[in-house]
């Protein structure tokens, strides 16, 4: 998608760091030129104040310096004085290798190669730092370790995507909602490669998270409850046992990893919380107990509340399992009502979407749930900026536009505290110094159009 005259009159040194970054084909190196950034309004992720006319200066991939523009700080070399930046977001709760069109048959499984899989995330990944977030916590997948090739490929300059926190596999019981279950399918005849975090008893347990640790996952993920897209489980029921997941915590939390559970239930999210998980996934059927309890023991909250939407239009459309269709019409509006709840008690909640449910790219369309249903705009932006930051143990490099962190900017035309939904269809992407939107193709000679990853 290009932006009408790449948006500004951007200014031929715009030009040449366009020309870099294709050169080094969108790799993890940074050069060495300075890029400075002229914004109109400022907000930083981590204060309520709103700066104008500011000056972020980047090099090598991190910012050096933020001041005030004035007439004595020389011509920017991005003009972004008609634009509100931000730092770049962050999406706590993504799976780079689901299309929603998967749970119309979840066969589709068995026709994909492991190849096949991992050409959907990259594919999903570039969209999603396209879509302006530029940091994604990777929360499990049925193939496992696709996030960790990923963010290889990322990382090595072999395509273009978000800063991926890796999760590797679920941890679930067998046909629990982490488990590949086909109706009409043997379990023998689903691969193994699908089912690496299946087990059962603190023991297997045990094991399977120090295979996660020793395998590179900086975040464990265990199914507490049910799924809404997986076949046989309730919503409403625990699957791991507390001793289960407590088990899982003490391996986890030894070795540095925080353990994020997936609980739709009000009794799986409880015993979650008493076995020392650092953050829920979903909470959709959390009581007043289970919020309390989220307050006292600062657990997080990462709430999925827009896709609800999606899946109750298109999956009604394309005829997808009335199972799935029934429970996400049971927990879209009590996660909602929850979410409002957990606001007014003060839950830490980060912005986290299930991407893969929903399409990816269209990540930002939770904001304005999150705002309908309580936050303030600046609360919904630190909930994808500095506060995810800080529950991922990242808030060093990510999550604030301020010196020594990341080079990571977005920026759109006008004020998203007056419009969130100005953060569905983000304008400027700049990942470590690099310019991700808008594209170069539009500045540049014809070579541009065939540079890798575009």
């Amino acid at each position: 998608m290009q932006k009408t005259a790449c948006l500004i009159g951007l200014f031929s040194t715009l030009m040449l760091a366009c020309s870099n970054e294709l050169r080094s084909n969108e790799s993890a190196n940074t050069t060495e030129e300075a890029l400075l950034i002229h914004c109109g309004s400022l907000i930083n992720g981590l204060d309520e104040q709103v700066r104008t006319r500011q000056i972020v200066t980047i090099k090598s991939g991190r910012i050096t310096g933020i001041e005030p523009a004035s007439d004595t700080t020389g011509t920017a070399t991005l003009d972004l004085q008609e634009y509100t930046c931000l730092p770049g977001m962050i999406d706590t709760h993504v799976h780079l290798d689901m299309y929603p069109e998967d749970a119309e048959d979840y066969r589709i499984y068995l026709k994909r190669t492991p190849e096949d899989t991992r050409a959907i995330a990259l594919d999903n990944a570039r969209i999603t730092l396209e879509a302006g977030f530029t940091s994604v916590r990777h929360i499990g997948s049925y193939l496992a370790w696709v996030d960790r090739d990923t963010k290889a490929s990322i990382e090595s300059g072999q395509a273009i995507g978000p800063r991926i926190q890796v999760a590797g596999f679920y941890l679930t019981i067998p046909h629990g909602g982490g488990d590949l279950t086909i109706p009409g399918v043997d379990d023998d005849d689903i691969p193994d490669y699908y089912r690496m975090g299946v087990a059962r008893g603190p023991e297997a347990y045990r094991e399977k998270t120090q295979e996660l640790i020793d395998g590179g996952a900086e975040v464990i993920k265990v199914i507490a409850s049910g799924a809404v897209f997986g076949f046989g489980g309730k919503v409403t029921e625990p699957e791991m046992s507390e001793e289960e997941i407590r088990a899982v915590v003490e391996i986890a939390h030894a070795a540095g990893r925080r353990v994020t559970a997936h609980a739709h239930g009000a009794r799986s999210i409880k015993q979650a919380i008493r076995a020392g998980v650092d953050s829920i996934e979903h909470a959709s059927l959390a009581d007043p107990e289970a919020i309390a309890m989220a307050v006292q023991e600062q657990v997080a909250f990462s709430m999925d509340v827009y896709n609800g939407d999606y899946t109750a239009e298109v999956g009604a459309i394309n005829n997808w399992p009335q199972e799935f269709m029934e429970k996400n019409e049971q927990t879209t509006e009590a996660q909602r009502l929850v979410f409002e709840k957990a606001v007014i008690a003060g839950v830490s909640i980060l912005y986290g979407t299930d991407a893969g449910v929903a399409p990816h790219g269209g990540n930002g369309r939770q904001f304005r749930i999150m705002v309908e249903r309580g936050m303030n705009a600046m609360q919904a932006i630190q909930s994808a900026t500095s506060l995810a930051a800080v529950h991922m143990g990242w808030q060093d490099d990510i999550g604030a536009l301020e010196a020594g962190r990341y080079g990571d900017l977005v920026a759109v035309k006008g004020n998203p505290l007056k419009d969130i939904t100005l953060l569905e269809s983000i304008d400027v992407v700049v990942k470590g110094g690099k310019i991700i939107l808008p594209k170069c193709a539009a500045l540049l000679p014809q070579e541009c159009l065939a540079a890798p990853g575009r």
